[in-house]
């Protein structure tokens, strides 16, 4: 599974990240973590508003930090 963080590397952008991890690793998925930070590759990716998340390259959250258990959801 790959899990795409979307941000210029800012706090939000960091503590997004990391929830993603967490999220993976309780519902014991492998991945692969990947963060564009390039504003020309976030804005070709469609994505309006930073941090977002995007798991195999479908954007699920968009302008906010998600906690852990919401990113959860979206990898069931």
């Amino acid at each position: 599974m790959k899990l795409t963080i979307y941000g210029k590397g800012c706090k939000k952008c960091i503590q997004l990240a990391e929830n993603a991890e967490q999220a993976a690793l309780v519902k014991g998925v492998s991945y692969e973590l990947v963060k564009v930070i390039d504003t020309n590759a976030i804005i070709d990716a469609g994505i309006l508003r930073t941090p977002a998340l995007a798991i195999d390259d479908d954007i699920v959250i968009e302008g906010k930090v998600a906690s852990a258990e919401e990113i959860a959801g979206f990898l069931d």
